[in-house]
């Protein structure tokens, strides 16, 4: 592909450097394909395996796969209904229906288990249900606050950002936007904006 940067994007072989690799935006599934044919295990994610490529590249030692996810305990009690305020999060408990239509009755429609009640739940058994609201409303202004899009997500951070600079913009545009950016190298993309759609 060519790139406004004079830089054509190099084919996904053995012939890369681990550094080149690193410069490209690659998907999984054409990592996944170099993995394979160089023997590099696959699991763990986009950022594990092009790690592991990248040290593949260059000779270095390939970091291992993660171990193997230890195999769930059984659940402990689940709550069954009906419950209340005074009910006590046991040990092993998930976000559930029970739970769900508790809070819907008690915090209101806009309920929804976010990540700030889906560790509380987790990881606070011993406590009450009437806590657990209480530290919804102690969280929403936090809930609020734009979050981070992880690195391995980066085409939707891309588009996250791409219609905060572009409201009202179109899809097409975007995606358009999108292909123009993944061709280029990552160290150029923070050098040379791209241009705004017509």
């Amino acid at each position: 592909m060519s790139t406004n940067m004079g830089e054509d994007r190099p084919l996904l072989s053995t012939a890369l450097t681990g550094a080149e690799l690193l410069r490209w935006y690659w998907t999984l599934a054409e990592l996944t394909v170099l993995a394979r044919q160089m023997g590099v295990p696959v699991r763990g994610g986009k950022a594990a395996v092009t790690a592991r490529l990248a040290a593949a590249l260059d000779g270095l030692p390939v970091p291992g796969p993660p171990a193997p996810a230890t195999p769930r305990r059984a659940a402990g009690r689940r709550l069954a209904a009906p419950v209340d305020g005074t009910t006590v999060i046991p040990q092993g408990q998930r976000c559930s229906q029970v739970l769900r239509e508790y809070f819907v009755r008690e915090i209101g429609p806009g309920f929804h288990f976010d990540a700030f009640m889906r560790e509380y739940i987790a990881g606070h058994a011993g406590h009450t249900l009437a806590e657990a609201v209480e530290h919804w409303h102690a969280t929403r202004a936090r809930a609020a606050e734009p979050r981070e899009v992880g690195a391995q997500f980066e085409f939707n951070r891309f588009l996250r950002d791409w219609y905060a600079r572009h409201p009202g913009g179109a899809r097409p545009d975007a995606l358009a936007a999108w292909r123009t950016h993944r061709s280029r190298p990552r160290d150029a993309r923070h050098r040379t904006p791209l241009p705004d759609p017509a």
